[in-house]
């Protein structure tokens, strides 16, 4: 993987993080009580259908995110970044932990030209080193004390 295609994936994921864990704060700390106490629908039905789409918007980047980052697609890693729009602040703990596990390695090794830690790695006689010759003689058998 490229580094400048990877930090794109990264850049685009955490911007969707902030802006949907922000709208789902505005939501859930302005807009429901508003609507519960002031009876104010106006906050709840706009910004409630603008984190509908957000959310879609941040699913893609952040499944993008977690295939170019080498995290396994069913994995509890997997989808806890994928749910963490739907509880308020957890998308800024999710980026934070995400960041810290599974992107940094992610970036270091593609700027060092190494495959990320989900990478497959290609056989080494397809990238031109001879593999490692088994041994032709099979070691002496050890002989028992008599």
């Amino acid at each position: 993987m490229r580094a400048d295609a990877l930090a794109r994936t990264v850049r685009r994921y955490r911007i969707m993080a902030y802006i949907t864990g922000v709208v789902l704060m505005i939501l859930c700390f302005v807009g429901i009580p508003l609507q519960v106490f002031a009876n104010n629908l106006v906050v709840v039905n706009d910004v409630g259908t603008l984190h509908g789409i957000l959310y879609l918007i941040y699913l893609a980047a952040a499944y993008m995110m977690t295939r170019q980052v080498g995290m396994k697609l069913a994995s509890p890693q997997t989808i806890i970044v994928l749910l963490a729009g739907t509880i308020p602040v957890l998308t800024f703990v999710v980026e934070r932990w995400v960041t810290r596990r599974y992107i940094n390695p992610a970036l270091a090794a593609a700027a060092a030209g190494r495959p990320g830690p989900g990478a497959a790695r290609a056989p080494s006689a397809a990238s031109g080193q001879a593999a490692p010759a088994a041994p032709a003689v099979p070691p002496p058998a050890q002989q028992r004390p008599s």
